[in-house]
């Protein structure tokens, strides 16, 4: 009984390592056709710091609305920045998946395309909740704590009660996708075993409006896509010469143009 299931652990380990080699083969000396080398590592690095960079910031305080509010009402910079850095983690993660998802279909097309299209998805839905915690923020500086709980409490039961929408019919795509991306990764060789379960993990983030961090889903879910992402934007940018003396002359002369804009473009 032992000689033969030593067997198939060896069988299963075999399998899983040609599967590995596939993969690295068949992305050998291919960088990210879109959005190109750079960006992606950029965004396999920066999103998943900046993610856990906004759940640590926010993680003393209860996760649900009512505390969220009461501790913006108290530390108005503090919960501004722990959300901003989410909310832009969030964003600098579909480069990030998009450059997974296409590693994941150099050897198993399928697994790459849904999973990437679910989680991206799942993102775009994150960033829609992002925009009415920015606006309750807002409303309860001029509301009122009491008033802008009353207001969420009253939002939460009209969305529960909302027959279709379309970021309330894709909530699901920002759990599940995770699952689909981390087995297409493992199937295809992308990743390996750990790290997929490690992928995995993400379908524990919290969703919804003034969901702040739990304790522990959210942090480990966070540290899971760091070890998980990390690791694979510093081999990419490893992976070519930097960039040119003229992209960098543009990509300063966007960022000069940005803060002007920012500065002293119109407001309201």
């Amino acid at each position: 009984m032992n000689v033969e299931f030593r067997g198939r652990i060896a069988q299963w380990r075999r399998a899983a390592a040609d599967r590995r080699a596939a993969n690295a083969t068949a992305n050998l000396n291919r960088q990210p056709s879109f959005p190109g080398r750079w960006v992606s590592a950029i965004a396999l690095i920066c999103g998943p710091a900046l993610i856990l960079t906004g759940i640590l910031l926010r993680a003393r305080f209860h996760f649900f609305f009512p505390d969220q509010l009461a501790a913006y009402t108290r530390h108005p910079a503090l919960i501004t920045a722990a959300y901003t850095c989410f909310a832009c983690g969030i964003i600098l993660l579909w480069p990030a998946v998009m450059t997974l998802a296409q590693r994941i279909m150099a050897t198993s097309p399928l697994w790459g395309l849904w999973g990437g299209c679910l989680v991206i998805v799942g993102l775009f839905t994150r960033t829609f909740q992002f925009g009415t915690d920015h606006l309750a923020f807002h409303l309860t500086d001029s509301l009122g704590l009491q008033s802008m709980i009353n207001g969420i409490d009253d939002y939460y039961v009209a969305w529960r009660d909302t027959r279709w929408h379309p970021f309330r019919t894709l909530s699901g795509p920002a759990f599940f996708g995770w699952i689909v991306l981390a087995v297409g990764a493992y199937r295809s060789g992308a990743l390996g075993l750990g790290r997929s379960v490690a992928l995995g993990f993400m379908s524990m983030l919290a969703l919804g409006t003034l969901k702040g961090t739990q304790i522990p889903q959210s942090v480990i879910a966070a540290c899971c896509l760091c070890a998980v992402f990390v690791p694979m934007g510093v081999s990419l940018l490893r992976s070519g010469p930097p960039p040119s003396r003229r992209a960098v002359f543009w990509i300063v002369v966007l960022i000069g143009g940005h803060i002007l804009g920012t500065v002293y473009g119109p407001r309201g």
